[in-house]
C-alpha cells in the first residue's frame, strides 16, 4: 500500500460531503438520537412494515430504499434528524457520540474517479488539499489535514464514510467503513422517518465545501467585488 503526496488541486465539486453543515444539523437543538438499546428493541419488537410502505417512506425523503445504507461503530448512534437525500436520489446520515464525535455516511451516484483517489486527481481544496491517498483493502482512503474518508464502489454508487481527524481516528473510521452495508427491511424501518414526517429532513447541499474535512467556503471575490 503506497501513500501518494499530492499538491493542491482545484476541480469542480458536484456533490461535496458538506460535512460541517450536515453534522451541525445533526447536533442542533432538538436532535433525536437512536440509542443502541432502543434500536435493538425496535428490531425485535415486531415485523418490519411491508416493502411497499418502506419504499414509500424512502420516496418521501426523495431517495430509494436500495440506496439506504447503515453502519455500526462502538459508542456511535444514528442522529435521526440527519437522515435525508444526497444529490438526486442518494442517502446521507450522521452517527454521533455523547462526547461530540461524528461519523458521516453518504451514498450517491458518482464516477469511479470520485471513489478511487489513486486513479486521478483527488478531491480537496486549495485551503485543505489531500495529503494521503491510498488503497486500503477493498476501499480507498484519503485524508486532508482536517478530515479523512473511506470510499467504496457498489455498482454505480459510491459509499463514503468520513469524519474530522481530530474527532475520529483512522482505525475507528476504517471499522465504520467496513461495517457499512445496505439496510435490510428492519433497518429501513428504524432509519427512515415515519410516514408523514419526512418534510425538512433533506441535508443542505453545498458545492463550495471540500469533500473531506470541515473547510469553510471560498469567499474570495474579484476586483469588482
Amino acid at each position: 500500500m503506497t501513500s501518494h503526496t499530492r499538491p493542491p488541486r482545484l476541480r469542480p465539486v458536484r456533490t461535496a460531503l458538506a460535512l460541517t453543515l450536515t453534522m451541525a444539523a445533526a447536533t442542533g437543538c432538538g436532535t433525536e438520537v437512536a440509542s443502541d438499546a432502543e434500536s435493538a428493541r425496535s428490531a425485535s419488537a415486531a415485523p418490519a412494515p411491508d416493502r411497499a410502505e418502506l419504499e414509500a417512506r424512502a420516496r418521501a425523503v426523495q431517495t430509494v430504499a436500495e440506496h439506504v445504507w447503515v453502519t455500526e461503530a462502538p459508542g456511535y448512534t444514528l442522529a435521526r434528524q440527519s437522515v435525508g437525500v444526497v444529490g438526486d436520489d442518494g442517502f446521507g446520515s450522521v452517527y454521533t457520540t455523547s462526547e461530540g464525535g461524528q461519523i458521516q455516511l453518504r451514498v450517491e451516484r458518482l464516477p469511479h474517479a470520485d471513489a478511487d483517489c489513486t486513479d486521478g486527481p483527488a478531491a480537496g481544496s486549495a485551503q485543505d488539499p489531500v495529503v494521503t491517498c491510498e488503497r486500503d483493502g477493498e476501499q480507498w482512503y484519503r485524508a486532508t489535514e482536517s478530515g479523512h474518508a473511506y470510499a467504496q464502489e457498489r455498482g454505480d454508487l459510491v459509499v463514503t464514510v468520513s469524519a474530522a481527524r481530530e474527532e475520529v481516528d483512522r482505525a475507528a473510521l476504517r471499522a465504520a467503513a467496513r461495517a457499512a452495508h445496505r439496510a435490510d427491511d428492519h433497518e429501513l424501518d428504524q432509519v427512515l422517518p415515519p410516514a408523514g414526517e419526512a418534510a425538512g429532513r433533506q441535508p443542505v447541499e453545498r458545492g463550495d465545501l471540500p469533500p473531506v474535512g470541515d473547510g469553510a467556503p471560498n469567499n474570495d471575490v474579484g476586483a469588482s467585488g
